[in-house]
């Protein structure tokens, strides 16, 4: 008896992850400039980095995250198509806020059983979302771990790395008195809140798979609604010469919420009042905090709730990012201003996840 065939006896197909990597290999390479050596299917991927002899001081920046448990719909409605967008939001989204150029990128699956035409939807979205935001897809693992995970369960992880010159790095240091503080409109829920999300639709008795005048269409496929990306456009943006150095700090708005994410980037004692009344929640926020009986204030720690990023700039170059970002396609408007005059913080979030930065509080109500 072969090896592989003792192994599929314990339940992993391996001829089903060697399918699985032959539907991928298109969308991957897809993704590989010249600076990718060695192709798809190497125990590890090899990226030439020789123009960081140009740089004076070159920074590495390095994320990693997964999607959570918004993986949960994608399995109920057998819809993959839109995970690995999500995963690329979460970590290359993360990588640009240092003011970093994302270069490369890997992802993990681990699963119940491999579905090859499965596997290779979610590494298709990775691979679409990293071409789109100027990222190689060098590597990544496909595990099948019969026993532990049901058959049609799998959850998804990545790591990336970027790079920034020294002198270019993003930052609480940079930020000043008077800077204002730009918001970056969010696709929807992205990936954070979805344990929140499925007890309010457990509570309610409401499948993912129903069909919902009020979520307006089958109710998974709102909340699958891919993560925006932005690091594209952020990219132009901080390489735009009119607007060099105008850009201060950038906040990704995930886990922990509007405020908590914003007060990562700021210095201490300084604080921000974020104005609700400068947008309006869209409609997946609102259906949801009515079923669950709260109100929008209360979930402002969960959700991003129509801001997915920050930006923090100069006052002078205020107006030109908001219009740039906008033509780029990221809809983005002024919600507040940094201020370093003495007060009580009470009722501000202050700093986040370890971070001693500065105070936010949202105030104002907002627009319908």
């Amino acid at each position: 008896m072969s090896h592989n065939s003792s192994y599929a006896r314990a339940g992993v197909d391996t001829a089903a992850g060697d399918l699985a990597v032959e539907l991928m290999k298109a969308s991957v390479k897809a993704t590989h400039g010249s600076e990718v050596l060695g192709g798809v299917g190497g125990f590890a991927g090899l990226f030439d980095v020789s123009f960081l002899k140009t740089f004076d001081r070159p920074l590495l920046a390095t994320s990693t995250d997964g999607v959570g448990t918004k993986v949960a719909i994608a399995q109920a409605l057998d819809k993959h198509d839109t995970i690995g967008q999500d995963l690329v939001g979460m970590v290359v989204d993360d990588i640009i806020v240092c003011g970093a150029r994302p270069l490369f990128m890997t992802d993990y699956i681990a699963c119940g059983k491999v579905y090859p035409d499965r596997i290779a939807a979610i590494v298709k979205g990775i691979a679409d979302a990293c071409s789109a935001t100027g990222t190689a897809l060098v590597g990544g693992e496909t595990a099948e771990h019969p026993g532990l995970l049901g058959v049609d369960d799998y959850d998804v992880a990545g790591a990336a790395v970027g790079v920034v010159e020294a002198a270019d790095a993003l930052g609480a240091e940079r930020v000043v008195n008077g800077d204002v503080v730009i918001a970056m409109e969010s696709s929807g829920l992205h990936s954070n809140g979805y344990s929140l999300v499925r007890h309010i639709l457990a509570e309610n008795k409401l499948s993912y798979d129903a069909t919902s005048d009020d979520f307006g269409g089958v109710v998974g496929e709102v909340l699958l609604e891919p993560t925006r990306l932005y690091t594209g456009p952020l990219v132009e943006v901080l390489g735009d010469p009119a607007l060099a150095g105008s850009i201060h700090a950038l906040s990704h708005v995930t886990g922990g919420g509007i405020a908590a994410n914003l007060a990562r980037v700021l210095p201490v004692g300084s604080w921000v009042e974020v104005d609700r009344s400068t947008w309006s929640p869209s409609n997946v926020f609102r259906v949801l905090t009515s079923l669950s009986g709260e109100t929008l204030e209360s979930t402002e720690g969960t959700w991003n709730l129509g801001i997915g990023m920050f930006a923090v700039v100069s006052s002078g170059a205020a107006s030109a990012v908001t219009q740039k970002l906008t033509e780029l396609g990221i809809p983005s408007w002024v919600v507040g201003m940094v201020s370093t005059t003495a007060r009580d913080f009470t009722g501000f979030e202050q700093g986040a996840k370890g971070v001693n930065g500065g105070a936010v509080r949202l105030v104002g109500s907002y627009a319908n």
